[in-house]
C-alpha cells in the first residue's frame, strides 16, 4: 500500500446548504416572473426618460393691404370665409384697413399664415380685384 501525503480532507458540501444561483436572463412566466426562482433575488428600480424641450413655432401676422378698388363687402366676405371673424368683427377689420392702411386678420404658424394669404389672393384674383394680403414675423 502506499502512502499519500497528508491532505485535509473536506467533507462535501451538502446539496442543502448550497447557495442557488441567480438568474440573470432567462425565460419568463406568464405573469412576467422568471421561472424557476424567487422575486426576492431581483432588483427594482425606475426608468426616467428625460422629455427633450420643444420650442414653441414662430408665429405670424397676416396683414390686409388698403387699395382703392376692392368693395368693402368683399373684403368683409373674405375676412368670415378665410378668417372665420364674426360679420361684426370683419366689419371692424375692413373699416380699419380702410382708415390704417393695413390690418391685421390673425396671427398663425408660418404653414397656416402662408395658406391664409394664398386662400386671400387666389380669391381676390378670381373674383378680380386688387387686394394685396402679406404676412410679416411677429
Amino acid at each position: 500500500m502506499t502512502m499519500t501525503p497528508n491532505l485535509p480532507l473536506s467533507p462535501l458540501p451538502s446539496r442543502a446548504g448550497r447557495a442557488r444561483p441567480i438568474a440573470v436572463g432567462g425565460p419568463e412566466d406568464d405573469d412576467g416572473r422568471r421561472r424557476g426562482g424567487d422575486d426576492a433575488n431581483f432588483e427594482t428600480g425606475t426608468v426616467t426618460k428625460t422629455r427633450p424641450k420643444t420650442k414653441r413655432p414662430n408665429l405670424y401676422r397676416v396683414l390686409l393691404l388698403n387699395d382703392d378698388y376692392t368693395p368693402m363687402e368683399f373684403v368683409v366676405l373674405v375676412l368670415q370665409d378665410v378668417f372665420n371673424k364674426s360679420r361684426e368683427d370683419a366689419m371692424q377689420i375692413m373699416l380699419h384697413v380702410h382708415q390704417k392702411g393695413v390690418g391685421e386678420c390673425g396671427v398663425y404658424p408660418y404653414e397656416v399664415a402662408e395658406t391664409k394669404v394664398t386662400r386671400v389672393m387666389d380669391t381676390a384674383r378670381k373674383n378680380q380685384h386688387p387686394l394685396q394680403c402679406v404676412m410679416e414675423k411677429q
